[in-house]
């Protein structure tokens, strides 16, 4: 049976598995489903049909809103005799305390450790989180924005809308990536980002000034 604090609102048809603890003043909207072994901080609300897997750790003041999906399986398999095995994943998630997760958002549990994300820190909706990936404090995921597996992202990091960031890299804190950029390696904190591969914004635009004016260059040329 679960441990539920006082002043707590569970709707109906939420399901809540055995030695699950609900801190005060929680509130459970109808069809979600919290998974045995997980705990919920004081002052949280989670709307309805989010699925929040076994294990799961979610701080207080937390927010998660409708159909997001806490704890599911990372993408890991090994190929093994010229097929994909599936890689055991027997990790948590943990969300600290004052977190914000938009809906249809999906967050993967680690492989044998946690997937993390920092207090403070704020999702937009259909927000992806690979394994093991550990987000710092006071980050900003706007929509789209999907991260790889066993990523470091620091504290204080912005990504803009439909940001992809690749596997086991850092993004350093207080650093900015703009929108539909692609991360595929490390990025020092502190600077503002664009492009594939990303790099230093200005220094992009730049370069796509340049790339603009190919056509007029290219005329000169061939009329010398």
């Amino acid at each position: 049976s679960a441990n539920v604090g006082q002043n707590v609102y569970i709707g109906h048809h939420a399901t809540i598995e055995e030695n699950v603890i609900i801190g005060n003043n929680c509130h459970i909207e109808s069809g979600t489903y919290i998974g045995k072994n997980s705990t919920v901080g004081d002052n949280s609300k989670i709307y309805s049909n989010v699925s929040i897997y076994s294990g799961t750790i979610i701080g207080k003041n937390c927010i998660i809103h409708s159909g997001t999906v806490i704890g599911s399986d990372g993408f890991g398999f090994a190929p093994i005799g010229g097929r994909y095995v599936k890689i055991p994943q027997v990790g948590i998630v943990t969300l600290e305390d004052d977190v914000e997760i938009g809906a249809g958002c999906t967050i993967d549990r680690g492989v044998t450790a946690s997937t993390i994300i920092g207090s403070g820190t704020k999702m937009d909706n259909m927000v992806h989180i690979g394994h093991d990936t550990v987000v710092g404090k006071n980050c900003l995921f706007a929509a789209q924005v999907g991260i790889a597996g066993a990523t470091i992202i620091e504290d204080g990091v912005t990504l803009w809308g439909q940001v992809g960031v690749s596997k086991t890299l850092t993004i350093g804190a207080n650093a900015v990536v703009l929108a539909q950029s692609g991360v595929p390696s490390s990025l020092k904190g502190g600077k503002v980002y664009f492009g594939y591969p990303a790099e230093d914004a200005s220094i992009k635009r730049r370069e796509l000034v340049w790339i603009k004016r190919i056509p007029e260059l290219w005329k000169k040329v061939m009329e010398s």
